[in-house]
């Protein structure tokens, strides 16, 4: 039988996948089950193309008796509203920041913090060389919801009206910061005044002077034209913008030759992510330079803001997300 699951009606309880598969136990290698695989990107972002569609074709290449059915653009709610979905097995799969995550396990919020990584390549190491087995083991204690992977979908860099080169240049400056809590900490450690504003409305926040500047990764920028509204970006590559790939109790049912199809997938995904970004990135930018639609800002004090957000997350985190703060810079020396 062939079980596929829909949020379509909110009173409805998806069965367990575990139904699908004969005699339960996750032998469904015979019976065609089917994962939902959700997230909030569209679908010519590198989250989809690189991200979801990889992992798909991975696990359905495996010839393990799985398909994947990919819900994009929010289709299946918000993020809160997905782990919720995650959580209660009526999605399988989704990817989602590590900071919209912490609101069903407060220190996996960490790992978007304000220069917590050196680049892309370090979230992945941390995430894939075992630096972040105890997060990945608490997180599914708390929630019960498995950590696969993760990579960064881009760097998040700042724009304004003028140029934003060291901490001092935050001075006075309404900056949109997103409203969950690891990004307005990550204000407070940057030295910025944040003003949350919904990502919506974000152009026309900027376009009205409500706020004077944002950060955003430039697949972000470029999606919502704010080159349109603002003069400059700021390479400050400040955060890296993270993805975690999650999945409910389904995944703990599925036989071991399937969850070897799904990690073998997520992995490849993970490994194409950051050439997949940075094209898409380079891409851009070379067309906002031909075009001379924006001024990008290269000399960005780097070391001075990631000087300035280590002292501030080591003075203020406490308790369980200061370890892991702590466990993700160890495991860049």
């Amino acid at each position: 039988m062939k079980i596929h699951r829909s949020l379509a009606a909110s009173a409805v309880v998806a069965l367990p996948f575990a139904l699908a598969a004969c005699g339960g136990g996750g032998s469904g290698s015979e019976d065609g089950s089917t994962l939902t695989l959700a997230h909030s990107y569209t679908e010519d972002q590198p989250q989809h193309t690189c991200g979801a569609e990889v992992i798909k074709q991975g696990v359905e290449d495996a010839g393990v008796g799985l398909t994947v059915e990919i819900f994009a653009n929010s289709q299946l709610g918000g993020d809160a509203d997905r782990i919720a979905s995650v959580q209660s097995g009526d999605i399988d799969i989704d990817i989602q920041g590590a900071s919209a995550l912490a609101a069903v396990h407060e220190p996996v919020g960490v790992v978007d913090a304000a220069y917590a990584f050196e680049d892309a390549a370090a979230l992945d190491n941390y995430f894939s060389n075992g630096a972040a087995d105890d997060l990945k083991e608490d997180f599914k204690s708390a929630a019960g919801v498995s950590i696969l992977g993760a990579w960064s979908a881009g760097a998040r860099q700042f724009t304004a009206n003028e140029p934003i080169q060291t901490p001092d240049d935050l001075s006075g400056l309404r900056m949109r910061f997103p409203g969950s809590p690891q990004f307005l900490l990550n204000a407070q450690a940057l030295g910025a005044k944040a003003t949350e504003v919904a990502y919506e409305e974000l152009y026309l926040a900027l376009q009205q002077g409500v706020v004077d500047g944002q950060e955003n990764p430039i697949v972000n920028i470029e999606a919502t034209n704010l080159v349109e509204v603002q003069d400059y970006v700021s390479m400050s590559s400040h955060q890296q913008n993270s993805n975690l790939i999650v999945a409910s109790s389904a995944y703990d049912d599925l036989s071991g030759e399937q969850q070897t199809a799904v990690d073998d997938a997520v992995a490849d995904a993970v490994s194409q992510m950051p050439e997949c970004v940075e094209e898409a990135e380079a891409e851009i930018v070379d067309g906002w330079e031909s075009e001379g639609s924006v001024e990008i800002v290269d000399d960005v004090d780097t070391d001075a803001f990631e000087e300035q957000t280590d002292a501030w997350f080591r003075d203020n985190l406490e308790g369980d997300s200061l370890a892991v703060y702590e466990s993700i810079k160890d495991s860049q020396e």
